[in-house]
Order: structure tokens, then sequence, then C-alpha cells
């Protein structure tokens, strides 16, 4: 592969971290302001099927975009990958993989609301006392499996470890700077201590810090892979 493709793959993958950071945050930002979030995660399906039906289209629209942005960390791994190989072939071996499975993880665990979730709203607005009960059952469920378990733990258990393998490799490049490096193993870290936050009220204040730190730790990984030059480090 040539250095001007190596440069491109740099690019591409620098281009999808900032893409995603951005994404992330606006939607965060819409969907606090529409639908409560974060909190809503924990509300009973009496306030939250509502809550959802009653964003329209426009609010699944935004659900459904919510839920395919995970995706961007597939090209932005792969450039992280061909830039850091030679500094740490074996870690960026397992980095590659682990952001591919964090990325579909939280993707199945997002779509859920715009799915299934939009499914179960439409129809506990017209059940019975009895009905409800069934689909509050389902929506519990559903939340436990696909959020929490699936999309909030091995989603971020993964999504960190590529970051913390990320900044390892960094710290052996002379392409990026030692901050850098050292900014990326401590934002895993720190997201690795924050993904307990369903199992722990202790971690709760990591929690709130790694909501700041991830997307600021994904621009600075976006420019640093944008500004990588001549083949890989």
């Amino acid at each position: 592969m040539t250095h001007r493709q190596d440069e491109g793959i740099f690019r591409a993958g620098g281009v999808a971290l900032l893409a995603a950071a951005l994404g992330f945050t606006a939607v965060f930002l819409y969907l606090a302001v529409r639908f409560n979030y974060p909190e809503v995660l924990d509300a009973p399906a009496a306030q939250a099927l509502p809550g959802l039906l009653a964003m329209g289209a426009s609010g699944r629209a935004v659900w459904a975009l919510y839920g395919l942005l995970p995706l961007l960390l597939i090209p932005a791994a792969v450039g992280a990958s061909t830039a850091l190989r030679t500094s740490d072939e074996g870690g960026m071996r397992m980095a590659l993989p682990l952001a591919v499975l964090s990325a579909m993880v939280m993707m199945l665990g997002l779509l859920r609301w715009p799915s299934i979730h939009w499914e179960l709203a439409r129809t506990y607005a017209a059940a019975g006392p009895d009905e409800r009960a069934v689909i509050t059952a389902m929506f519990d469920g559903l939340n436990r499996y696909l959020g929490n378990y699936l999309g909030e733990f091995v989603g971020e258990l993964c999504l960190n470890a590529f970051f913390v393998l990320s900044g390892r490799a960094m710290l052996r490049s002379p392409a990026f700077p030692r901050w850098m490096a050292w900014l990326g193993v401590a934002s895993g870290v720190l997201g690795w201590i924050a993904m307990w936050r369903n199992v722990t009220d202790v971690v709760a204040i990591a929690a709130e810090v790694d909501n700041v730190v991830l997307p600021l730790w994904m621009i600075v990984f976006g420019i640093g892979l944008l500004r990588v030059r001549g083949g890989r480090s």
C-alpha cells in the first residue's frame, strides 16, 4: 500500500471520529431536551413509551440516526489500526475487532428505541391494564438485555479497550504527542469505570465526567489521525 493510500485511510478514520463525536453530542443534546435523555433510560414504561411516541416522526428519525452513528467507529478503527500497527502490531490487531464489535452491539442497543420500543409504544397507547403489564415486562427485559448488558456494558467495554490499546500504540509512535497518547489511555480507563453505572452509584461521578471526556477524546483522536503524514507510524 502506498503512502498516499495510507494517508487516505488515516484521514477517513479521522473524519469518522470527528463525525461520530459531533453527531453523538448533537443527538445527545436533542434527546436531552425532547426526551429527558439519559434519565429516561431508567424511567418506567408508563412514562418512557408515551414520551417516545410523543416525539413523532422527527424524533423517531433522530433515534434511528443515533443508532447508526456507532458504525462510524468501524472506519475510525481501520484508520487508527493502519496508522498505529507498526508501532504496536499485536495491540492494534486486537483493537480493530474490538472496535467493530463495540459498534455492532451499541448499534443494536440504540436501535431498539425507533424499532421495537416504537411499536411497543404504539400498542401501549391503546392497550388495557393486562396488556400494558405484558408490554411493560417486554420493555424492561429489552432494556436490560439490549440496553444495559449489550449496548452499555459490552459495547463500552470493547470501545474503551480500543481506546486504551490505541493510546498504548501512540506512546510508541513518533507521529503522536505523548499527551495525546495518555489522554487516550485515561479516557479508556475512565470509560471502564463509568460502564459500571448500572451496577453501583459509586461511579456516578465518573459516568458524568465520561460524558464530557469521551467526545473530547474522539475529537482529539480524529485530529491526530488527520495530521499523520508519510506512511504508517
